[in-house]
Order: C-alpha cells, then sequence, then structure tokens
C-alpha cells in the first residue's frame, strides 16, 4: 500500500469519526456487553481476566491492567506495528471516506487504486446478473430444475441468494465481459473469471456448465463465486481463487444475511456447505453461515462474535468422519476461547448422519430447532467421543478412555467446572457402580491436577494444597498484624466458618496474638513484641520461620493487599475452608474403601452422603474462589 504521509486534516477527522471503536475492536477482541460499554481480555499483554473496556460513547478503548488506550486509530497502530496513515486509508477505505491529501500527485495514485476496487466490484456484480440470467433461460433449464426438485428451493430464496448458471462454452463469460461489455480483459482475469492459455494464446472461462453461487462480503458485495458441476466433473465444487477481493479464509458464506438474525436470536449456526446455509434459509433457520471448504478459523470465529451477545455458536457439520473431523479442527483453532469460556460453544450431529439439506427434506424445521436446543456443549461432545466405542470392561480401552478424558480436563482453567466435569466423567465411566465412581472420582481429580493445566490464570490452581494453605494463613495473619480496623472482621470470619490455622507455627503465633489480647496489650508496635509473638515457635522448617518473620514486614506485593483488606479475606478464609473440605472428603474416602459393606451398610451409605455433602461444599468454595479471585484482579489497588 501507498504510504501517505501527509493526509488532509478533514480526511483523518472523518475517519476518526465514522470508525465505530466497537466494531474494529471486536475484529481481534472476544467483548463482551457489561452495561453501557463492552470489556474483554487486553490484547496488548498476556490478561488472564478481563481488563480491557470498551467505551461506545466514548469511542474509546482502555486497560486498567497495562494502561493502554485511545481510539480506534491508534487501537490498530498498536495491535499491527503499522504508520498513522497506513491505519488511516485501510479505515477510510473500509469506511468509505473520500480520501484528500496534501500532495495532488499522491492522491491521484490513491484515487487510482480505490478506483481498480471499484471496477473489480461492478465487474464482479455484472457477472452475478449474467449467470442469474442464464439461470432462467433454456440453457439454463437443468440447473433450474435441479435447484427447484433435488434441493426444493423456492423462488424467492434463489432469487436472495442469486443463484445463476455458467454456460458450457469455454469463451461465453469471456465474450460477454471483454467483447460487448468492453471491460479491460486484465481487470477481468484480477477477478479470478478468466484463467491464461498456456503460452499466452488468450483466456478461458474459469465456470463452465456449472451452478453459480455468488459469494458476497457484509457489504453485500459480490467477492467471489462457488460453482457446482451438474455433470460428473471433477471438482464437484470449484471456488474462485483468492484475489484482492476474494479470501475464502475470512469470509463466511451467507453472513451478510445472517448477521441480523443472528443478533436477533442471539445464536449463529455454522454448518459445512453452501447449500446447507440456502436451504436453511429457506425453511426459516436465518441464523445459518458455512465456511469455504476450510476450517473455521478463529478469525472467522471472532466475526460471528460481533453479533451474538452470549457468544453462543453451534456447529452442524456432517456426522461422517470427515465432518467430525472437521469439528475437531474447528474446535481446535477456538480451544483457547473454549476453554476460557469467552464463546458458548456447542456440536450439533444430526442423527443418521445426514447434513442440514437431506435433514430439512424429510423433516419440518421444528425438528431441526429441537436438535439445535438439544446440542451439547462442546466438552461434553469431546467427552463422549474419547469414550464412545470402547468397551470399558476391558482395561486397555478403559484406561485409553480415561487418559482421554484427562487430557480433556486438565485443560480447563475453571476449577468449578472441572469439579463438575470430573463427576460426571466418573459416572460415565463407572457404568453405575456407585462404589467404584467414588474411587475413581478421586483418581481423575489427581491425574487431573498432574495435567499442565493450559490458560489457567489463577495462581491458587497451581499450588499444592499446603502452599495455598500457607499463602492463605500468612494473608490473614498480615492483615491483623497491620490492619487493626479489620481485627473483629478476621476473628469473625474464622469463627462462622469453624476454621482455625493449620499450619502449627501459624495456629502458635495466633495463640501468642490472643493472648496478648486478652491481657489487654496492643502489638502494633511489633519491633517491640515481634520475640514475644515468635518466642518457642513450632516451625517445621528454617524457611517457616523466615516467612514469620516476613509477616511483619510489608514490601510493595504485600502492601497492596492491605488496601484490598475484605476482598483477601474474603478469599483467604473461602481457600482455608476448601482445603479443610477436601481433607474430610479424603478421611472419608478412606474410611469407606476400608469398610466392610456387608457387615455395615447404613454406615457405607452414611459415608456416601458425607461426601456427596462435602463434595457439593468444595464446588460452591470452588465458585466463590473464582469470583473473589476475578474481583481481586480487576480492582487490584483500590481498598473495599
Amino acid at each position: 500500500m501507498l504510504d501517505l504521509p501527509r493526509l488532509h486534516p478533514e480526511t483523518i477527522e472523518q475517519v476518526r469519526q465514522r470508525a465505530d471503536i466497537v466494531d474494529v475492536v471486536s475484529e481481534h477482541v472476544v467483548l463482551r456487553k457489561q452495561g453501557k460499554d463492552f470489556v474483554g481480555l487486553c490484547p496488548f499483554h498476556d490478561d488472564k481476566s478481563p481488563s480491557f473496556t470498551v467505551s461506545p460513547g466514548k469511542q474509546f478503548y482502555y486497560c486498567f491492567s497495562c494502561g493502554a488506550g485511545g481510539n480506534a486509530i491508534k487501537f490498530l497502530m498498536e495491535l499491527g506495528k503499522q504508520p498513522f496513515s497506513e491505519v488511516v486509508l485501510d479505515l477510510a477505505r473500509r469506511y468509505q471516506v473520500s480520501v484528500q491529501t496534501l500532495k495532488p500527485e499522491e492522491r491521484q495514485e490513491f484515487q487510482r487504486q480505490v478506483s481498480l476496487r471499484e471496477q473489480l466490484y461492478e465487474i464482479l456484480a455484472v457477472t452475478a446478473k449474467f449467470f442469474e440470467h442464464a439461470l432462467y433461460q433454456p440453457q439454463g433449464q437443468a440447473a433450474l430444475t435441479y435447484l427447484e426438485t433435488q434441493r426444493q428451493l423456492n423462488r424467492a430464496t434463489m432469487q436472495q441468494f442469486q443463484l445463476g448458471y455458467a454456460p458450457a462454452g469455454w469463451e461465453t463469460l469471456y465474450g460477454y465481459l471483454v467483447e460487448q461489455k468492453h471491460y479491460p480483459v486484465e481487470l477481468v482475469e484480477q477477478t479470478g473469471l478468466l484463467v491464461p492459455r498456456k503460452n499466452n494464446s488468450g483466456f478461458y472461462d474459469r465456470f463452465r456448465d456449472r451452478l453459480m453461487i455468488p459469494i458476497h462480503d457484509l457489504q453485500g458485495r459480490v467477492v467471489g463465486f462457488g460453482g457446482r458441476t451438474l455433470t460428473d466433473e471433477q471438482p464437484k465444487y470449484l471456488n474462485s481463487p483468492e484475489t484482492e477481493l476474494f479470501d475464502k479464509g475470512k469470509l463466511l458464506f451467507g453472513l451478510d444475511k445472517a448477521r441480523a438474525a443472528i443478533a436477533k436470536q442471539d445464536q449463529a449456526v455454522v454448518v459445512e456447505g453452501y447449500f446447507d446455509v440456502i436451504a436453511l434459509h429457506n425453511a426459516g433457520v436465518t441464523n445459518a453461515v458455512a465456511s469455504m471448504g476450510t476450517a473455521l478459523s478463529s478469525g472467522q470465529v471472532r466475526q460471528l462474535l460481533r453479533y451474538t451477545e452470549s457468544n453462543r455458536i453451534v456447529l452442524n457439520f456432517d456426522a461422517d468422519k470427515a465432518g467430525n473431523q472437521a469439528a475437531e479442527r474447528a474446535v481446535g483453532e477456538v480451544e483457547t476461547l473454549a476453554y476460557r469460556g469467552d464463546i458458548q460453544l456447542r456440536i450439533l450431529n444430526i442423527p443418521a448422519g445426514k447434513d442440514p439439506d437431506e435433514f430439512l427434506q424429510q423433516h419440518p424445521v421444528a425438528a431441526y430447532f429441537e436438535l439445535l436446543d438439544q446440542a451439547p456443549l462442546w466438552l461434553d461432545w469431546q467427552i463422549e467421543r474419547a469414550i464412545a466405542g470402547k468397551d470399558l470392561r476391558q482395561a486397555d480401552q478403559f484406561q485409553t478412555g480415561v487418559q482421554a478424558v484427562v487430557k480433556l480436563l486438565g485443560n480447563l482453567p475453571n476449577a468449578t467446572l472441572r469439579t463438575h466435569y470430573i463427576h460426571r466423567c466418573a459416572e460415565r465411566l463407572s457404568q453405575g457402580d456407585s462404589r467404584l465412581m467414588l474411587q475413581l472420582e478421586e483418581d481423575l481429580r489427581q491425574q487431573v491436577r498432574g495435567e499442565r493445566w493450559h490458560g489457567r490464570s489463577q495462581k491458587w490452581q497451581t499450588r499444592s494444597d499446603r502452599n495455598l494453605l500457607a499463602e492463605a494463613e500468612e494473608q490473614l495473619l498480615r492483615l491483623y498484624i497491620h490492619k487493626p480496623s479489620y481485627r473483629q472482621m478476621i476473628e469473625a470470619a474464622l469463627e462462622e466458618r469453624d476454621l482455625e490455622f493449620s499450619l502449627s507455627h501459624h495456629r502458635h503465633l495466633w495463640r501468642q496474638i490472643l493472648n496478648l489480647k486478652e491481657q489487654g496489650i496492643d502489638f502494633s508496635d511489633a519491633s517491640i513484641d515481634l520475640l514475644t509473638l515468635l518466642e518457642e515457635a513450632d516451625a517445621d522448617a528454617a524457611s517457616d520461620l523466615s516467612r514469620m518473620y516476613a509477616l511483619f514486614q510489608l514490601d510493595e506485593t504485600r502492601e497492596v493487599d492491605t488496601r484490598r483488606a475484605m476482598l483477601v479475606i474474603r478469599t483467604a478464609v473461602a481457600s482455608m475452608e476448601k482445603i479443610m473440605c477436601e481433607k474430610r472428603r479424603r478421611h472419608l474416602l478412606d474410611l469407606l474403601h476400608s469398610l466392610d459393606w456387608s457387615a455395615a451398610p447404613d454406615l457405607g451409605q452414611l459415608y456416601q452422603k458425607k461426601i456427596y455433602a462435602e463434595d457439593q461444599r468444595i464446588r460452591q468454595l470452588d465458585q466463590e474462589r473464582q469470583v473473589l479471585f476475578e474481583d481481586l484482579v480487576r480492582v487490584p489497588l483500590v481498598e473495599i
């Protein structure tokens, strides 16, 4: 692209006014509506919790973690490391702003580039009308019959998608565009409609005797074509080549027609082929789109997420081997978004291996909507695929299934979801054996902990119980020492949840603190009372004693905790209770496994109920800690 360093101020101002910040940012960041603004993960640093805010009212973005901020132009400059003039020109083309420069010769060159693209759009639009006209002529009768009888499409749908027919001759379109319409052959070639003959002996039509499907961009402009053969000729489908206007990896077929319905229904349906989309729209399922012969990319998914507030996307690929592989590739493309919960991804396999077009020819559209509603979440679908077809009574197949499940669950960054799926997978793998299920659930939990969990942001999810417990207890003790106004709250929180300090040196220090309190001694001056408090400390190692001394010191990192004390207290006590629940659960499991069920069946059932109750409480605490941690990240420097 020509660099124009001296753009007219009026052009720059028009681009600033027309470039919508949400429209621009949402192409690169998954945004969620939050009040009047949008939030997402910051693309400028390793953001683990949404700290990036986009304000449509102010046309401004800002990251509360790294401080990045600005308008749409600055966003693209920083993200792509592009010069100012290049970004402005890209936005000017996108929002159809007339470009003025301070140098007439530069203005002339840019207008030439704009004119070239406009001419290509014009040639493609004229060609689409040519094909559409040919469909309803005698030469297009076979194609029209195919659409009406085999595809069962009505005329309104055919016209909506501008379906057409490419005549069988080698130079029919060439003659129409070059000889009749007098378009320069070099321009027509750039649209991908003509193919040069060998030895530079002229051109021939790329599409011949094919049913033609125009491909539109979001503005409804024709940018390419897909052609389906009406004979046994290969390939069955032939697409336009990559051109100045056509990049099939960045386009979704039908999105220009589906985006309003996607927004209204808050859901996008992605299918494999052109005619699946057309058949669904013909039946009234107007929120359907398709990728064009390539795996669904993360960029295409982000396009869809701009139109669905709940980020719900259903992949309805064929249920055969190729379709399942396509679904696996699509999940792989958006795996990070899916594991992080930025997308509510579901997989629909139509029974009997049918595609949407075949299904709708034999069933009412209400049946398809019912299948959409029942489509499982992507992880449930993958878990079922990992287990399906295996004889779980055979040790090798059982182990293969377990390993596949552990690998899937090990990537989940959310502790609550992990607990939920571990429980469900244990039920599935145990095949109704309650005692096996309890043991298997514990085994799965241990194996998942051993996995390298990708995408996790929460520090407390990567540490051993002892490290987590030590940090939680240290936070409470440090706040108690340095924040007198929160001492009563800490005592009340521990009493309410019936918690005690578990690590022996912390327990000793806490008892010393309470003894001083009973004596009415104020230990705010730590230098006076430090030795008394640490006297005869029952530390397991020198490192424990060193950490106890550190409780009376505040470095920059620890000082932050004192400025958000309430959240830190709530998080710490929730972590302590969770570890206590897990300890009780393990003890109950040991009792259950050593029990003679034939001698004490009632006791066994009691243990099972208690284990279930601990499981429920652990899930609640995981959810509570997740919310608290997100709050801690969102407001790290504000006292609450």
